[in-house]
């Protein structure tokens, strides 16, 4: 049999996240348009890829219609310019849209099938809500194959609490705090900045410039998150407060071979080690990352010991507060989300598998003492993905982490 070619992450780019709805800085921009943007700012900074070398486009989105609809990854290679024999696809696996789109690329690559691919996701939450139009067939609820609360995510949230009582509400609004902390720390070194792409936008007050994400709230108080309202259940633990927001934004990433990479004078920020997708009761669907990275661990012949850089979308802090405790990691863990997470910066469902990883890379470059990464995210009705890299940078001089 044939070695694997071996695939890596050469760079990523995402345009700054906005939020959602009319008083958002995206509300009169197009979806489509987002990822355009991304896509013309990915390019422009790896002058040495030919777009005519680009053998697919993989763009995903949650709720795929209107200005998000129409296969966005042709239409949006389209728009930007690439020329017109490289063709392009949507996916959808609803939040993990974004990391499915580069496992899918990923797969191509390593048969041998592509050299290069754009990968990316983009959700307007503004324009699109989640489950917008959606018609969910009545068997789902008529014969009892999930609860009606599967559809919510805020309520499967509720249920992690239900289940794991040492999930307490106190714990998950530490965990946000220090999420809304750790950001503004990394927007203060300009950790965040170099891989975001400005956005020119129009609103009541005229044209503007999008250059910075809009949802963190740095004055975040553990008063203040006490304080707000459990809006899925009367006295419950899940707030605005320690959830992720309803948000805008794109994000595009260039996968390749590794050998042709070398080829074009690009250096790889990341190497793919492994990728596992695993489904959970859609009840407490936030669990998901949990059998995934497992499952991406024994593929890789990797323990949870070997990771140095966890990068866990934070769709809701009980929901990493849940892996961070199977795998025996304390909440504040200097490994995990070192810059923070979608509570703070946001979280466009199909964009964020992206995100995860554009910060991992910046991260593999300040830490040569580390080899492995994790990026992870729970997924809607029931799944979790899970994507392990190992870091080009690795010096060896720690351990094997």
């Amino acid at each position: 049999m044939a070695e694997r070619t071996e695939v890596v992450f050469v760079d990523g780019v995402r345009t700054p996240f906005g939020r959602a709805g009319d008083k958002g800085m995206y509300w009169q921009t197009r979806a489509d348009d987002l990822v355009v943007k991304a896509m013309k700012g990915l390019l422009g900074r790896n002058p040495g890829l030919d777009p005519a070398d680009i053998d697919d486009v993989a763009i995903a989105a949650t709720t795929q219609t209107g200005d998000q609809g129409l296969t966005l990854g042709r239409t949006t290679a389209l728009l930007a310019g690439l020329p017109r024999s490289v063709p392009g696809y949507a996916i959808d696996r609803m939040c993990a849209g974004a990391m499915t789109s580069v496992t899918s690329v990923a797969g191509a690559i390593a048969f041998g099938a592509y050299d290069f691919a754009l990968a990316g996701g983009v959700e307007h939450m503004g324009r699109h809500p989640m489950g917008f139009d959606a018609d969910p067939n009545p068997r789902f609820v008529a014969e009892r194959l999930v609860s009606g609360e599967a559809l919510n995510m805020g309520n499967t949230a509720e249920r992690i609490h239900d289940r794991f009582p040492n999930l307490t509400k106190e714990r998950s609004d530490h965990y946000a705090l220090r999420s809304q902390q750790k950001l503004a720390a990394a927007y203060v070194d300009e950790h965040i900045q170099p891989d975001l792409v400005s956005v020119a936008i129009r609103t009541a007050e005229g044209w503007g410039l999008a250059d910075r994400d809009e949802a963190p709230r740095p004055e975040t108080t553990m008063e203040g998150l006490a304080a707000l309202r459990t809006p899925f259940r009367p006295h419950g633990r899940v707030t605005a407060g320690n959830s992720s927001g309803l948000n805008d934004g794109a994000t595009v990433s260039l996968i390749a071979s590794e050998d042709a990479a070398v080829r074009a004078g690009l250096a790889p920020k990341m190497r793919l080690v492994s990728f596992a997708f695993a489904g959970v009761e859609p009840e407490i669907m936030g669990i998901g990352p949990v059998p995934s990275t497992e499952k991406a661990l024994r593929k890789a012949g990797l323990s949870i010991d070997d990771i140095g850089l966890f990068e866990l979308n934070e769709a809701f802090a009980v929901q990493v507060l849940s892996l961070l405790d199977h795998f025996g990691i304390d909440d504040d863990d200097p490994r995990v989300n070192p810059w923070g997470g979608a509570i703070a910066v946001g979280h466009p469902l199909a964009s964020s598998g992206v995100r995860l990883m554009i910060q991992l890379a910046r991260q593999f470059e300040l830490h040569p003492e580390v080899r492995y990464g994790l990026t992870a995210m729970c997924v809607g009705l029931g799944q979790g993905g899970s994507v392990i890299w190992e870091n080009p940078h690795f010096d060896g001089r720690k351990g094997t982490k």
